[in-house]
């Protein structure tokens, strides 16, 4: 199997083709499983043609004749294709020449089993790298369907792409915005995480802009738009996930290098083997031509060639068992050259939910009572802060108990229980009703309650930490990544309190999805000469940064499609500590991989001395050639014990 198929495959082929193989995938398989079964069951008429009628060439020809162009066709056009660009030396024309070489000195079946079993090979490579991406941009939640645009009193839906700067267009409760513009009339929450990957939704009022792509929650907004759709953010951030996708480099392909010199090498010791003896000592030319063939269908990498995909298939399998998906061997074997992991902060280092994480009462208040205001003050709100200080509550609220419940805009919420006035918002509700109160300086969200014009406490809420974040940036440490770096759309004072939590090195904040590549890009250029940069992420607006990273790692539990199909391994629990453990598969993988190509140019190499000493022949190489397979089969499955 050629690996480099592989890697070139996963990378320069554009996102239509993964698309189109997504629908033939099915079809691919079913052609591959009939063309093994033809050739399998010519090559056994062959050979009990030649055990029933030994004289009967032309029989024995016929069958393996027609064997040999199914399955070892491709391989000889391959190598008639490779040869017309230049590319002279590679497996195909090694086994091209090797088993044509067997026909041509009347050794059919030989020269059939040698394609049967790279054939084989092929197909478990085909089952281990099993392509998984599909095209990103037909999953991007955030590419709106249609604009309401105003033309008088009525509105018309139309196409994103046909509205013009100038245009008013309409945005009802739960539509997307299609086109960065200026509100001019009405107000709402903006459900903005799609973009941002922030969960908290953000207020939005006339004379404020609004982008494309966030969701409105609440109002109805009549916007300006100030962007055509081509230059609106969402635009940008599809044009920079197909972008960024065809920068990625593929790691070196082992089995390639290899080729470049392994088969000239052969090539030429064969010719040598074929040449000198009769030239100079006198040997027969029938003979040593013969036995230069012989040379040349022992040396076909079969085994070394099988070996390497099986490994991977054991590391992938591996890892899915653990819930890690990797999307190919590339980007397993990367996995060992980590340097560098940024990660975003929402939803991958914290759980992109908010909670009470801290209830400070004021001297005769109780924290449960602290609970209590606020929870009544909220009980009319969907927001996700009132939301999590109701769940921090835990009961229901009677609703009829309370009156005179007011909204102040950009403050907080009065309302009266019992015939307490209970206020419940920010330092400037407080403020705004002069209540001496007690300031919080912690990291999160502040609620500060107060009680008939008395100060009752605090309460932070603020994204918590995932349990295993801490460990997990510990660990990777350990395992010899050097720099571990976090990028977030949040606010600095909360992005830089995380990180010194965590004992992440770099920290950068207030970022939009386009200044996160930047960023990378950044960490590229500083990264060691042969390490690799992955990035983490869980949202629609990492999937540029996945894209571009040279292994793009998403949270598949909680995460966006879009993040999944940018993603080159997905960790399905949402767990940053699967990243440790991807590592120690790739690693054992590697090892593994190592250890049965050692093996198999050992074994390769003994073979090859007895083939130019006559010793051996082709059914003896080829049985050594699945023997070694064997062997790297069950060494490749030590892999699936991998423990964390």
């Amino acid at each position: 199997m050629n690996m480099a198929h592989n890697h070139e495959h996963s990378h320069s082929h554009s996102h239509s083709h993964d698309h189109a193989h997504e629908h033939e995938g099915g079809d691919l398989n079913k052609r591959k499983i009939i063309q093994l079964l033809l050739g399998i069951l010519l090559f056994a008429t062959g050979l009990v043609l030649k055990k029933a009628f030994p004289d009967a060439v032309v029989y024995h020809f016929a069958a393996f004749g027609f064997s040999y162009v199914i399955l070892g066709g491709e391989v000889v056009w391959q190598a008639l294709k490779n040869i017309t660009r230049g590319q002279f030396f590679d497996e195909n024309f090694l086994m091209s020449v090797a088993t044509i070489g067997a026909f041509a000195i009347g050794d059919f079946a030989e020269g059939v089993a040698v394609m049967l079993f790279y054939q084989v090979g092929e197909y478990f490579q085909d089952a281990a790298v099993e392509k998984s991406k599909k095209s990103i941009t037909s999953l991007m939640d955030i590419r709106p369907d249609y604009a309401n645009l105003k033309r008088g009193n009525d509105t018309e839906k139309v196409a994103p792409e046909t509205v013009k700067i100038g245009d008013i267009i309409l945005i009802r409760p739960g539509e997307k915005i299609p086109l960065d513009g200026s509100v001019l009339d009405g107000a709402s929450m903006l459900d903005t995480s799609a973009l941002t990957g922030e969960s908290v939704p953000r207020s939005v009022k006339a004379g404020e802009a609004v982008l494309a792509g966030c969701i409105n929650q609440s109002g109805v907004l009549t916007v300006e738009v100030t962007r055509e759709f081509g230059e609106s953010t969402v635009a940008k951030i599809i044009d920079l996930v197909e972008n960024a996708s065809s920068k990625k480099a593929p790691s070196e392909n082992f089995i390639t290098t290899f080729s470049r010199y392994y088969t000239p090498v052969v090539v030429g010791l064969a010719l040598l083997l074929a040449v000198i003896p009769p030239l100079f000592l006198g040997g027969n030319w029938a003979e040593w031509i013969n036995r230069g063939l012989i040379f040349l269908v022992i040396s076909c990498p079969c085994a070394l060639v099988i070996s390497i995909p099986l490994g991977f298939f054991g590391g992938i399998g591996a890892a899915s068992k653990r819930g890690i998906l990797v999307k190919g061997s590339n980007y397993l074997e990367a996995l060992n050259s980590v340097d560098t992991v940024v990660f975003d902060k929402t939803g991958t280092l914290t759980k992109g939910v908010f909670a009470v994480t801290e209830l400070h009462p004021a001297r005769d208040t109780t924290k449960d009572q602290l609970l209590e205001y606020a929870a009544k003050a909220e009980s009319f709100s969907n927001h996700p802060i009132a939301r999590s200080i109701l769940k921090a509550y835990g009961s229901e609220i009677d609703k009829d108990t309370l009156r005179e419940y007011e909204e102040i805009s950009g403050h907080g919420i009065r309302v009266t229980s019992d015939g307490s006035v209970i206020l419940a918002g920010n330092d400037k509700l407080m403020k705004r009703e002069n209540i001496a109160f007690q300031q919080n300086d912690e990291i999160g969200t502040k609620v500060y309650v107060a009680v008939n014009g008395n100060f009752a406490g605090a309460i932070v809420i603020a994204d918590e930490i995932k349990a295993d974040s801490r460990t997990a940036i510990a660990r990777l440490k350990r395992a010899g990544v050097r720099r571990t770096v976090m990028l977030t759309g949040d606010n600095l004072q909360i992005a830089e309190a995380i990180a010194k939590e965590l004992g992440l090195d770099e920290v950068h904040a207030q970022l939009l999805p386009d200044q996160k590549v930047e960023q990378v890009e950044i960490l590229n250029k500083n990264k060691s000469a042969k390490g690799k940069l992955a990035f983490v992420g869980d949202g629609i607006n990492d999937a540029p940064v996945l894209a571009r990273a040279d292994i793009g790692i998403a949270m598949g539990g909680l995460g966006s499609d879009a993040a999944i199909e940018a993603a080159d391994v997905v960790l399905m629990t949402d767990e940053p500590s699967k990243l440790v453990e991807a590592i120690a598969i790739a690693r054992k993988t590697k090892r593994i991989v190592l250890q049965n190509i050692a093996f198999a140019l050992g074994v390769k190499g003994i073979i090859l001395l007895f083939g130019a000493f006559g010793i051996a022949t082709m059914w003896e190489a080829v049985f050594a050639d699945v023997g070694v397979s064997l062997i790297a089969i069950l060494n490749s499955m030590r892999v699936l014990q991998t423990k964390n």
